[in-house]
């Protein structure tokens, strides 16, 4: 018998059913792309999302015929959210994390609420990327949307209606609202009473790992699961990978390699501090009971893929894989610094500032510059953000080691290289890369009695396949370098706050 995990990211959808011991027995990826109407407007139809999990579920099922599939656990992105109306049925598209049409909403839950004190009861920095302050906006802008909406359900809360079930959403999915009372595990009354909202407006709150239901006989067939196959209410993403990595308690970290770079803590209480307010860290719930996660990340993946597209065609990109064009790159990259100051910031700076008016920067071009060059400088860049996000990380959550790394971007040994000189840390490169769903299959095995404890489940199936040991001289050669990286970014914020803002309105 077979676990299945599905993780439901922002570009495609990834299913991969465990074996007991934490073994991959059948892995599928189906892809989709977003819609974007109007500048600063993210949305996608919710149908596309139903038609990857049929997909991936189906194509699953097929593969591992001499082991079943014993139970299904969904997982996914954050702040994606779907309106439904009073039969569950969505009366708009999802509207994805990457949406930033509510930034003047989110300066006014600032101004009303407090930054401060939304922070304490939510571990989160106001931003637009939240559900919140998106609803807000549909109040505004979309009131035939917003006064039809019965419920404002997660991705995966939206799925499990899909099949049938109730639209449950763990504590970590609840935290990334900006509604949640992190502590007190409910939706706040105090933000909701000053947003003019009620806890009927949002989805049951519930344990990451709670038993959703069991799927009907139709609805299993559908799927090419058994009538009656457990499905198991999963989490957030980073949460899961942390889970995924053996992230349970303080003084191990996380790191998920994809177009954004996440690093994540474990803590018995949320990391509430000054320093983390002022880093815009956020700090909610892990899916492991009793425990919260602290959260550091940067874009970093996006950076590489557009460098890709730039310098191969379309055709040379569907012949070769990610890894074999950036290992011819790095065949020829110079032996030491390049030089150059490239920052990867194509979808803004995350922490510690969270500048949407930030832009990716390649300073230090000369006439001999090659594409080698150009490539090794943005896993330079990279690599500075990924020492700068652990030192804040530290600095918020406590004192620890090595970083456990998983993900596709953990392909290039030249980045890991030089992330682990950088940060001054080893990288721990787990055996299974795809860690949001092995964290996401242990919470549905210790829902139907796999594992007694999270503990055990961690020992039995969290494999490091490799360590990656931090170089000092290598730390040392690029001292100069990395200052400049951090002068590069502080001195161009006349820049950025002279550039006019983008929105939809604008353009109209």
């Amino acid at each position: 018998m077979s676990l299945l995990a599905v993780d439901m990211g922002t570009s495609s959808c990834k299913a991969v059913a465990f074996s007991e011991d934490g073994l991959t027995l059948a892995q599928k990826t189906y892809s989709y792309s977003p819609e974007s109407p109007h500048p600063s407007w993210i949305e996608m139809s919710p149908e596309k999302f139903w038609r990857a999990l049929l997909a991936v579920t189906r194509s699953i099922a097929a593969d591992v015929t001499s082991d079943p599939v014993e139970v299904l656990a969904i997982s996914s992105h954050g702040e994606t959210f779907v309106p439904v109306d009073s039969h569950q049925c969505a009366i708009g598209p999802a509207i994805l994390n990457a949406d930033n049409r509510a930034v003047a909403e989110a300066n006014r839950l600032a101004e009303a609420i407090g930054r401060v004190r939304l922070f304490e009861i939510t571990g989160l920095a106001v931003h637009s990327m939240y559900p919140l302050a998106k609803m807000l906006w549909l109040r505004v802008h979309q009131p035939d949307v917003f006064s039809s909406t019965a419920c404002f359900l997660t991705l995966p809360g939206y799925l499990l209606t899909r099949l049938g079930l109730p639209p449950y959403v763990d504590y970590s999915l609840a935290s990334r609202f900006l509604a949640f009372d992190i502590r007190k595990r409910t939706w706040s009354a105090e933000i909701l009473s000053a947003c003019e909202l009620c806890p009927e407006q949002f989805p049951t709150p519930v344990p990451a790992g709670t038993i959703a239901g069991k799927l009907a006989a139709d609805i299993a067939g559908d799927l090419g699961l058994r009538a009656g196959t457990p499905v198991v209410v999963g989490g957030h993403d980073q949460p899961c990978a942390a889970l995924g990595s053996g992230v349970l308690d303080p003084g191990r970290v996380s790191a998920s390699f994809g177009t954004y770079e996440c690093l994540v803590a474990a803590s018995e209480a949320p990391a509430l501090t000054e320093k983390a307010l002022t880093a815009n860290l956020n700090s909610y719930c892990h899916v492991v009971p009793d425990r919260y996660v602290t959260l550091a990340y940067f874009p970093s993946g996006i950076m590489i893929e557009w460098f890709l597209r730039l310098i191969h065609s379309a055709g040379e990109l569907l012949e070769s894989s990610v890894g074999e064009l950036c290992s011819a790159l790095e065949a020829h990259a110079p032996q030491g610094p390049t030089g150059l100051c490239i920052t990867p910031h194509l979808l803004g700076t995350s922490n510690p500032d969270f500048d949407p008016n930030a832009t990716g920067v390649i300073a230090g071009i000369r006439p001999t510059t090659s594409r080698s060059d150009l490539y090794k400088g943005i896993l330079e860049g990279i690599a500075c953000e990924f020492a700068n996000m652990a030192e804040l990380l530290q600095q918020a959550a406590g004192a620890y080691s090595g970083i456990y790394i998983s993900g596709g971007g953990g392909r290039s040994r030249l980045g890991l290289k030089l992330r682990a000189a950088l940060a001054g840390r080893e990288l721990h490169l787990m055996r299974c890369p795809e860690a949001v769903c092995l964290g996401t299959a242990i919470l549905a095995g210790i829902a139907v009695g796999k594992y007694s404890s999270f503990a055990q489940a961690v020992e039995r199936v969290v494999r490091v396949s490799e360590t990656i040991g931090s170089d000092a001289a290598t730390a040392q050669s690029y001292e100069a370098q990395t200052l400049q990286y951090r002068v590069l970014y502080s001195s161009l914020a006349p820049v950025r706050h002279a550039q006019p803002a983008y929105n939809y309105r604008r353009r109209k």
